[in-house]
């Protein structure tokens, strides 16, 4: 951001010249202070013509900067009349998908659970076991048996690797040779996390009537990334890093590249929130309905 150091705020901020500065930045700047405290929940903003006066931009660009704040649910009451005011709710919003990267075991369940307040619930999940997936869900599940979350619809679809497939990972640090104990390794924890997660999903049909649908593909490729997209508005990714580390398979030590999941850090981008996570959350589906269209295959949750 340039700035102008003959202009400040009236709270003591340097603002940018009125020739450089963008709404992106505006906006950058009062999420700063919203996530410092600076900007309480409840409290309303200062008017569009003293933010303009503040930043050195035109009205309109303050506008659009107020706009994307409450695409992020950090505003409300955006209009040209009387003042925005930060979201009483501006702490859930912090921790949505465009909140920052956390891990999959931290991040995953909220949003989720989150999900699972619509009436018809969309989840589309790449992955390589459905772990995290799996115990995700738990906490909509408990919501829902007490009664404070009764979606009508819920529609689930998981692609995983086939089990016909060479991995890329898990493999032995060694090659897989003659006898191979990892693949079967995580072909059981594949099949068995998802028939839970199947199970649990299904049960709703007969404990509160939901029309509940989970479908499985197999995909001919290891993949090297995560990805969760929920309602068609978000779309959670992250990247399976490789590690090497020893672990005990059938009584052995055995010395192994693989990914923790469940650690992996989560990226989350949501549709209204620029330009930026529009696109990635629309082609992120784009990509996604074409793997399941097109090169996937069947994938039947048996040893």
């Amino acid at each position: 951001m340039v700035v102008d150091p003959e202009h400040g705020s009236v709270n003591g901020r340097k603002r940018p010249q009125r020739s450089h500065a963008t709404h992106r930045e505006v906006a950058e700047e009062l999420r700063a202070r919203i996530r410092s405290g600076a900007l309480r929940p409840g409290q309303r903003m200062p008017t569009q013509a003293q933010l303009a006066e503040e930043f050195g931009v035109e009205r309109g660009a303050v506008r659009e900067a107020l706009r994307l704040l409450q695409a992020e649910r950090l505003l409300t009451n955006v209009s040209k009349g009387s003042p925005a005011t930060v979201a009483p709710d501006v702490g859930r919003a912090l921790t949505g998908a465009s909140a920052e990267p956390q891990p999959t075991t931290v991040a995953l369940a909220p949003r989720i659970a989150d999900a699972f307040a619509a009436p018809h619930v969309e989840i589309d999940a790449l992955c390589l076991t459905s772990i995290s997936l799996t115990l995700a869900i738990g906490e909509p599940l408990r919501r829902i048996h007490t009664g404070e979350l009764k979606p009508a619809k819920v529609d689930v679809r998981v692609l995983l690797p086939s089990r016909d497939i060479e991995l890329a990972f898990p493999v032995p640090v060694g090659g897989r040779g003659d006898r191979d104990p990892v693949h079967p390794r995580w072909l059981a924890q594949r099949n068995a996390q998802g028939q839970v997660l199947q199970h649990n999903l299904l049960a709703l049909r007969s404990s509160h009537g939901i029309d509940v649908h989970v479908s499985f593909r197999a995909l001919p490729f290891t993949p090297p990334v995560k990805l969760y997209l929920l309602n068609g508005s978000e779309a959670l990714f992250a990247y399976y890093t490789l590690s090497r580390h020893e672990q005990e398979i059938d009584h052995e030590q055995l010395q192994m590249y693989d990914a923790q999941g469940t650690q992996s850090v989560l990226f989350g981008f949501e549709q209204g929130a620029g330009l930026r996570d529009t696109t990635f959350v629309e082609q992120s589906h784009v990509w996604f309905n074409a793997l399941w269209e097109t090169i996937s295959s069947e994938l039947l949750l048996t040893s």
